[in-house]
Formats: structure tokens, sequence, C-alpha cells
């Protein structure tokens, strides 16, 4: 494993560039502060360079809110979103930081969605990020890299990628959620009864419980 020094580059680093797209985002982005040893015991888990948009972002921030907070990107963890990206894998994705993980969960939504990025697990397109929908318990592929996925929080319609899945008091319930638990719906949003979901019941509860359960039910 390479040391932290080795991962740390200042001169190289992406994060210039990274506040660059954030600031010319067409969607609202939150970037929330990280502490120093955390960001570095983060980055040295999971092994990748200040040089790389995902690096950077584990080094620089505790976690990315997009769109008041219905998609989270995360970081080295901080009291708005506390898990961060090596420790919330370990245990999921592998079990130990020498294993190399068939997908890595690089971020997630209110909705119970989950983004994946491709370690070779779940298809042959290394590198891309995949989306486990809610509404269908699929794991979809979005033919995106990581930075590109970046671009597409920063930049795209969520409107139109979420369509069906927002009901009409989202914007001033979704802000009030804390990072790190999830809206649960009633009828399943998956199932045929689920499917308007202005219809359906929901309460919050820790998305480590909701991702257990999707799991659980997608290996039934």
């Amino acid at each position: 494993m390479r040391t932290i020094d080795e991962l740390i580059n200042e001169k190289e680093s992406a994060w210039p560039l990274v506040k660059e797209w954030i600031q010319s985002a067409k969607n609202k982005v939150e970037i929330l502060s990280a502490e120093n040893e955390k960001a570095k015991d983060a980055l040295y888990k999971t092994q990748v360079t200040t040089r790389s948009p995902m690096g950077t972002i584990i080094y620089h921030t505790g976690g990315i809110l997009i769109d008041n907070g219905w998609i989270r990107i995360l970081g080295s963890g901080n009291e708005k979103l506390k898990r961060n990206l090596p420790d919330w894998n370990l245990g999921k994705t592998h079990n130990s930081l020498e294993q190399k993980p068939p997908y890595l969960l690089i971020a997630d939504d209110v909705i119970g969605g989950f983004f994946l990025l491709n370690g070779g697990g779940l298809g042959n397109d290394l590198g891309k990020i995949y989306y486990l929908a809610p509404d269908s318990l699929e794991f979809e592929s979005l033919g995106m890299s990581y930075t590109e996925f970046l671009f597409f929080c920063f930049n795209n319609d969520l409107e139109d990628f979420y369509k069906g899945l927002r009901w009409k008091n989202w914007k001033n319930e979704v802000p009030k959620l804390n990072g790190d638990t999830v809206f649960n719906f009633y009828p399943y949003i998956w199932t045929k009864e689920g499917k308007n979901i202005e219809k359906n019941s929901k309460k919050e509860i820790p998305i480590e419980e909701e991702y257990n359960f999707i799991m659980g039910f997608i290996k039934k």
C-alpha cells in the first residue's frame, strides 16, 4: 500500500479543477468541510491520489451534497454526512483494505438509490458508474466515468433523471434529512403498487438499514 505522502500531490492536485467545476455548476452544490486527520486516513484507506477527482474529493471534502442534499457524494466524512468512502465500503464491497473490491459505493441519494464505480464485478466496462435504482432494483450502467458522474451531478437535469421519483414537497423535506439516513417508502417503489410516490407513506431510516434491506431483497 502506498504511503499518505505518496497519495497527496499538492503540485498536481485535481482540487483546483474540481472547484472550477463546482463554481460553474448549474445545480446547487454544497461542499462539506473536511478534518485533516480524518481526510488523510480516508485517503490512505482508499489508496487513490489527490491527482484524481475521487482522491481530491476524499482529501479536501467531508463529502459533497447535490441539489439540496438529494445526492450525497462521499468524501472523508462530516457532521452532515458522517460516512466516509472507504469505511462505508468496508464489509459491503470488500472485507479488507488489501482486497480489490468488485465495485465501490461512491454516492447515494435520499430515495435509497446507490451509485457504484465498477471494479469489474458489474460488467466489462471497468471504471464506469452504475446506479442501483430503487424503483427497479437493477444495476443500471450510466456509461460514465467518475469525472463524468461529477459533471452529471453538477449540471444535468436531475428532475428528468428522477422523473416520477420526486414528490411535491421534497424541496422542503430533503434538506432536513441527515446524510446518513434515507426515505423508505411503502408500498416499496419497485412494486406495481408503489409506483405513485405521492401516495406512498415514507419514513426516515438509517442508510445502512436501507442498503442491507435492498441487497438482501436482490439476493432472494
